[in-house]
């Protein structure tokens, strides 16, 4: 009987450290989706009342910290139905057309950004998707927008908000209009809604940029030939009749 003692003693061993690299393996796989963005509420009830979601962006650049989020609310949630409540020092809160910015100084490198908004009513939904944009003070912009496809999980996961179902009698209050209810006037241009991208200024300044690039040189250029052909065919003109005269 002892003889089979070792051998099956050093097979659960065997089978222990198999298990442990199995796990080992996993954990560092999933590694690099640690760094994102979480969202939780404190109803997280599908057309629940006054709720205050919490918002926390993870700090991932080592040259710099937080200036600037950006949230794009999921369908159901108007910008006039949000509200801020909570932000780092110093950090305001705006209304786009499709959802707001909190900005502001530099939070310290390596620390987290975590915001508190409270929202008017959530919809009649099972979850909800808050796609968000980061900004860093040494230009870093992480965009975790992506939604699962194929059960596989994105590279940037937008972050995503699971409802209970709505409580029995709950019905769905009136929206606010969509330029009021927010704690400042929306200020800044508006901004596509598009799930993929979300534009920024420097998009627009690259468009004006174009534009005095090399097709106004070509237009320019063609204006002075212009100029110069009518003035040397005024002269030849000017030339003959002089000589007639003459």
């Amino acid at each position: 009987m002892s003889s089979f003692t070792r051998p099956l003693g050093r097979t659960a061993g065997g089978a222990g450290t198999v298990g442990a690299l199995v796990l080992a393996a996993g954990l560092a796989l999933a590694g690099p989706a640690a760094a994102h963005v979480e969202v939780e509420a404190d109803t997280p009830q599908a057309l629940a009342e006054n709720v205050t979601l919490t918002f926390v962006s993870e700090a991932e650049s080592a040259a710099g910290g937080f200036t600037r989020v950006r949230v794009v609310l999921p369908e159901g949630i108007a910008p006039g139905d949000v509200t801020l409540a909570e932000a780092p020092a110093g950090w305001k809160f705006e209304a786009t057309a499709d959802g707001y910015t909190i900005s502001g100084p530099k939070i310290a490198t390596g620390v987290d950004a975590e915001h508190k908004i409270k929202v008017r009513q959530l919809p009649d939904a099972g979850q909800l998707v808050f796609k968000t944009v980061e900004t860093y003070s040494d230009g870093k912009i992480s965009r975790w927008i992506e939604l699962p496809t194929g059960g596989a999980e994105p590279e940037e996961p937008a972050p995503v908000l699971k409802l209970k179902a709505a409580a029995p009698g709950a019905t769905a209050a009136d929206r606010a209009p969509a330029t009021g209810g927010t704690a400042a006037p929306a200020t800044t241009a508006t901004q596509s809604s598009s799930p993929t991208a979300v534009p920024r200024a420097a998009d627009q300044a690259a468009s004006d940029e174009d534009d005095s690039g090399p097709n106004g040189l070509i237009v320019g250029g063609a204006a002075v030939a212009l100029l110069a052909l009518g003035g040397g065919a005024w002269w030849l003109m000017r030339r003959r009749t002089t000589s007639g005269t003459d």
